[in-house]
């Protein structure tokens, strides 16, 4: 018969890691809904602007969001 010795046992390393994932999971769920709200506000910073106002940054009004998300969509 053998035996076997652990100094950790296995079950322990597991609520750990599951807590690890967890929080790493939260922490690109808020990063992500803070860049959202980034993107929305930005949107609606520009849809206040005039036309002329939106001209003189070189954006046409129907390109907003394209704008916004140029990083994304370029991809």
């Amino acid at each position: 018969m053998t035996t076997q010795a652990l100094n950790t046992p296995l079950f322990a390393l597991r609520p750990a890691g599951a807590m690890v994932a967890f929080f790493a999971t939260l922490t690109k769920a808020l990063a992500f809904a803070s860049g959202a709200q980034a993107r929305f506000d930005e949107i609606q910073r520009l849809q206040a602007l005039s036309d002329a106002e939106l001209a003189q940054r070189g954006i046409a009004r129907d390109a907003i969001v394209r704008q916004v998300y140029r990083d994304l969509l370029a991809q």
